[in-house]
């Protein structure tokens, strides 16, 4: 085995240390969390809606929107990307007042309920017809069970996770 192939075994091994970021930017939140979370999709300079942490949608009918995320998905953790994920991230989120603090139009309708369909597979049942949700998941912030275990946007602190901006 050349020693690049021992580096390369060892490194795949489980994440060592801490990343600290210093940002004196009052926008380096944003930064950072477009930078360090997953989304189901992004949007290009141009405004399209593109995949990402999804693979796939579907509209099941005017009010169901059935979402496929990736398989080879994993956290910075190592932890994989799964529909349960995203269940999480979205139950999470939906619950605060203001989830998405630059604009409340990127916040998905708050009746709105997630549903696992199968391991990589999510569902959101919409209260109402919404042409615009697929882009709105772009503020849908997806990350592993230990973010919201350990930090969780800040709940240990603040028994919350909005307005400590």
């Amino acid at each position: 085995m050349s020693v690049t192939q021992a580096v390369v075994r060892r490194l795949r091994g489980s994440p060592r240390g801490t990343v600290h970021v210093v940002d004196g930017n009052p926008l380096n939140w944003l930064y950072i969390t477009y930078h360090t979370v997953e989304e189901l999709v992004r949007v290009t300079k141009q405004g399209k809606v593109r995949p990402a942490a999804m693979r796939r949608y579907r509209w099941v009918d005017a009010r169901t929107l059935e979402v496929q995320v990736r398989r080879d998905n994993a956290f910075a953790d190592g932890e994989a990307l799964t529909a349960e994920s995203v269940r999480r991230a979205f139950t999470e989120q939906v619950r605060w007042v203001a989830p998405h603090p630059p604009g409340t139009h990127f916040n998905i309708d708050r009746r709105t309920r997630c549903e696992v369909t199968g391991p990589d597979t999510v569902r959101f049942h919409l209260p109402e017809a919404d042409g615009l949700v697929l882009g709105k998941l772009r503020a849908t912030h997806v990350m592993s069970e230990r973010f919201w275990r350990d930090l969780g946007f800040g709940y240990a602190r603040d028994q919350s996770g909005e307005g400590h901006w």
